[in-house]
């Protein structure tokens, strides 16, 4: 009996046993480190923005196949001490963190500041660099001398960024976002008051241009570190004493010499435990604050949203049924016109039509406001689209229409206005309601000519508190309540012009 009853429970625990010793999730075996698989890859993986610009990471200007940038510079440095090569993974810098723990590379380096929400979702190097925070205007901007003249002012900033945060602070001050270096540009432009960004960046971008000056001296202060997932104390403990044999042996010094980043409070590195400041004094929300106190400002991101969509339609179904006119009946040198038109638009990516419009008009002369530029950019777009949903439902109307009109004695306008246009107006709505809700999405785009909508806004959100899960649920509800209405108008309408109940 008891050599049944061991040979049943070998049997049973065996396999058992097989399971929790080679499982991957579950094995009590030793487990490769994650120092072990960069060394067995022969490549660290690092995440950063390359397009978010200089001096971070960017495309050298003498051979844009490679990249330089003082932290691509450390990045390489952690990459000897392991023995292995530095590999970018180029994300999205609001994405840096998300993607980190999703695994996509080993650490993440872009100007992250350590600041308390961050810590709660990541694990932070040793500081590699001191920033402070530059205020920027025209030269010859009198009135603004700090960060406490931005009352009623338009200021750029970049999205997610203790700067962002120190300037929610200031009542009536209209932040516009980036995602790169361009506000300097559009304040020297007169689209912005001023620019409120790290030093770095103002160092780089701001302070060459001769248009710009400082506006008094340098605000706030905190330290920037790389990020790695909570589990890897191993690859920290390498970072950490990577970054202190360069700082101790002055390597660091010169790296940021090279740049022109070093200053005197590059001494606060030197302390075993700094304290970040900036982060702690500065916040608009923390992981603990009620999702609805993210209401307000989601709600005005989608009215943004609404009035540049219903705006951007009407200007595309006005011109949309003009370039259709064109095309059709229009006399011989309007129809290749039309037909170039509708093909160019709808042959280019609309994110390039903002850029020439935003960026690249100013450049003879023509300055439009990033509203203005949004209007007419999404409506010049949809109205190639427009134009041939309205040809088609021209077409699709029978001949024998419009004959039977005229010789009732109609006019050909009058034909086409009581009898063609009706006709094709009911076969071509759904396909203008498709675009339209196309569009309402769409007009998420133009936060990269600094319109802050609804996505916009969940972008600074989400980078600010790294709640990307429950303010993404209520953008996407957002977005589908203002959608959803218009489905159903657009099936009533159909059933009336259909002449059902």
């Amino acid at each position: 009996m008891f050599t049944m009853f061991r040979t049943t429970a070998c049997v049973i625990l065996f396999p058992i046993c097989a399971f929790l010793l080679f499982s991957p999730t579950l094995s009590f075996a030793a487990r490769p480190t994650t120092i072990q698989k960069i060394k067995a890859r022969g490549v660290l993986l690092w995440g950063s923005d390359a397009e978010g610009g200089a001096p971070y990471v960017f495309p050298d200007p003498k051979d844009p196949s490679r990249l330089v940038g003082f932290e691509l510079d450390i990045a390489e440095a952690v990459a000897r001490k392991l023995g292995v090569r530095a590999q970018l993974v180029q994300t999205a810098w609001d994405s840096l963190i998300p993607a980190l723990e999703r695994g996509d590379y080993d650490m993440a380096m872009n100007g992250l500041e350590i600041i308390p929400e961050r810590e709660k979702r990541v694990l932070f190097s040793r500081p590699y660099y001191y920033y402070t925070l530059q205020l920027m205007v025209r030269k010859d901007e009198r009135t603004i001398n700090g960060i406490k003249d931005l009352q009623g002012r338009t200021v750029g900033t970049l999205a997610g960024a203790v700067a962002h945060d120190m300037l929610k602070k200031i009542d009536g001050v209209d932040i516009r976002s980036y995602s790169a270096a361009w506000p300097y540009e559009d304040l020297a432009l007169g689209r912005l008051d001023a620019v409120f960004l790290d030093m770095p960046i103002t160092v780089y971008y701001g302070k060459p241009d001769q248009r710009l000056k400082y506006a008094g001296p340098p605000e706030g202060g905190g330290f920037y570190g790389i990020a790695l997932r909570k589990d890897e104390d191993g690859l920290k403990n390498v970072i950490d004493s990577v970054i202190e044999d360069l700082l101790r042996s002055g390597e660091l010094k010169r790296m940021y010499e090279a740049w022109g980043l070093w200053n005197e409070s590059q001494e606060k590195l030197l302390e075993q435990s700094p304290s970040p400041d900036a982060g702690q004094r500065f916040r608009i929300a923390s992981n603990d604050a009620s999702l609805f106190a993210f209401f307000p400002l989601l709600l005005k991101g989608a009215a943004m949203t609404i009035l540049l969509s219903v705006v951007s339609m009407a200007l595309a179904l006005a011109l949309g049924l003009l370039l259709a006119f064109a095309r059709l009946y229009g006399p011989r040198p309007f129809r290749p016109v039309s037909t170039a038109y509708i093909e160019i638009y709808r042959g280019t990516p609309l994110l390039i039509q903002l850029f020439i419009l935003y960026y690249g008009l100013p450049n003879i002369g023509i300055t439009l406001s990033p509203f203005a530029a949004a209007i007419i950019g999404l409506g010049m777009n949809y109205a190639a689209y427009e134009a041939e949903v309205y040809r088609g439902g021209i077409e699709a109307v029978p001949r024998g229409q419009m004959e039977a009109a005229l010789s009732l004695g109609m006019h050909r306008s009058l034909a086409f206005r009581r009898i063609i246009f009706p006709q094709a107006f009911r076969i071509s709505l759904p396909s203008v309601t498709n675009d339209f809700i196309s569009l309402l999405k769409d007009s998420s785009i133009v936060s990269v000519i600094a319109m802050v909508e609804l996505t916009k806004t969940y972008g600074i959100l989400a980078a600010t508190t790294l709640r990307y899960f429950e303010l993404g649920l209520v953008a996407a509800i957002l977005y589908f309540c203002m959608s959803y209405p218009l489905s159903i108008l657009a099936r009533r309408l159909e059933k009336r012009l259909k002449g059902q109940t």
